[in-house]
């Protein structure tokens, strides 16, 4: 078993009403994610649930056991329009930071395929996508009023 489609399968399970995965990229050492959560308590517990679907998952894929997550990891509360924008480029073009040549415009390896937040590209659904449509203002419509994303972007 690959690690990607474990690692899809992982977010697809953790999705719930309260927390949603709304964007992810998947590198060959790193998971970046772009969450909702409706409170604070919604997003711990989701967030630790998830960390250990993720651990089992790739374990499972690599036929190992042990540690996967090394405790080193970077949470941010985006506040803005900008922030959000900002960092929904970072993961969706994360990839082009890694790889020496880019062999697409989008990452097979992310929720790129599941953006509608593209130009001149039509609406996609989310129908049995590992993402869910963002509930609020920030993440739905507050970041578009920076621009929609090109798959010409690099990561800043």
């Amino acid at each position: 078993m690959e690690v990607f489609p474990a690692v899809v399968a992982a977010l697809r399970a953790s999705q719930g009403t309260a927390f949603r995965v709304l964007h992810f990229s998947v590198q060959d050492n790193h998971v970046h994610l772009l969450v909702e959560a409706d409170e604070s308590a919604a997003l711990r517990t989701s967030a630790r649930s998830l960390g250990v679907r993720l651990a089992r998952a790739i374990n499972r894929a690599c036929g190992r056991r042990g540690r996967v997550l090394d405790d080193r990891y970077h949470t941010r509360a985006l506040r803005t329009p900008r922030e959000v924008r900002f960092a929904l480029a970072y993961v969706l073009f994360n990839f082009k930071k890694h790889q020496v040549r880019v062999p697409t415009r989008l990452d097979p390896c992310s929720s790129a395929p599941y953006c509608d937040g593209f130009r001149d590209r039509p609406a996609v659904s989310l129908t049995g996508a590992p993402v869910q449509a963002p509930h609020t203002w920030l993440a739905r419509v507050g970041w578009r009023r920076h621009g929609l994303l090109s798959p010409d972007e690099a990561p800043a």
